[in-house]
């Protein structure tokens, strides 16, 4: 015997609901994707931060011993050569940091700045000279 259903009732999804509920899908994680990049920049630049901060001692230490910052061509990696610092400093995304002295932004000492999240110079970028992000 054959059961089957009463007229106007059908089972499973149409194509079109089916569509629907892909572009929803699609939809949502798009937003969740972009939100979690954006957490995880953020999270890259307070990294970055931090980093600027915790080069400070190292940094005096070094213009103690040699009566002068490093300059720009001896960079961070002066620094290293020293024994201040293990390796190389690198900023949230894992990218070397910038150096400069003397600093143009900070003048009469010295600017440390990252790239950012797109590694290229553009307006992303950020130094120990902000107090503040801008972002």
């Amino acid at each position: 015997m054959k059961h089957s259903l009463p007229s106007g009732k059908r089972r499973g999804f149409t194509l079109m609901e089916m569509l629907i509920v892909i572009a929803l899908l699609a939809t949502v994680i798009a937003i969740a994707a972009r939100q979690y990049g954006t957490f995880t920049d953020q999270g890259s630049e307070q990294a970055t931060r931090l980093k600027f901060n915790s080069l400070e001692a190292p940094l005096f230490a070094y213009q103690q011993k040699y009566g002068a910052y490093p300059s720009t061509e001896e960079g961070l990696q002066a620094l290293v050569d020293a024994k201040y610092e293990k390796t190389f400093p690198k900023d949230g995304w894992n990218r070397e940091l910038r150096y400069r002295y003397p600093g143009e932004k900070n003048k009469g000492s010295y600017d440390i700045w990252s790239l950012g999240s797109d590694g290229v110079e553009s307006e992303d970028d950020f130094g120990n000279w902000e107090q503040t992000p801008t972002r």
